[in-house]
């Protein structure tokens, strides 16, 4: 999976265990693509601080999945559901997945 998907994922479905400041810095340096200095400028920190809190932050956010998986769920059901749409002619098999996915929820 592409980085910044990556990124972006674990985001949306851990963010909020951030905290405000850490969050603040990971939207600006992932989301709204700043670069380190750019947002060390704005905030009067450091280059390295703010890229070692992204780096802390990237750490959190995949440790948070390594013990939740949720993400991981949702890209499996995400799967599954777009297999449905392209064989929604085939009852059976729209059936099958209808049960995989119920079963992961």
């Amino acid at each position: 999976m592409e980085k910044f998907v990556e990124q972006t994922l674990l985001y949306d479905f851990y963010g909020e265990l951030l905290t405000e400041h850490q969050r603040s810095v990971y939207e600006d340096a992932v989301l709204n693509d700043y670069s380190c200095t750019e947002i060390a400028q704005e905030r009067g920190i450091s280059r390295q601080g703010v890229h070692d809190l992204i780096r802390r932050c990237d750490r959190i956010l995949r440790g948070y999945e390594e013990k939740l998986h949720l993400v991981e769920r949702f890209l499996k059901i995400r799967g599954k559901v777009e297999e449905i749409q392209e064989r929604a002619e085939e009852p059976e098999t729209v059936r099958a997945l209808s049960r995989e996915i119920l079963e992961e929820l």
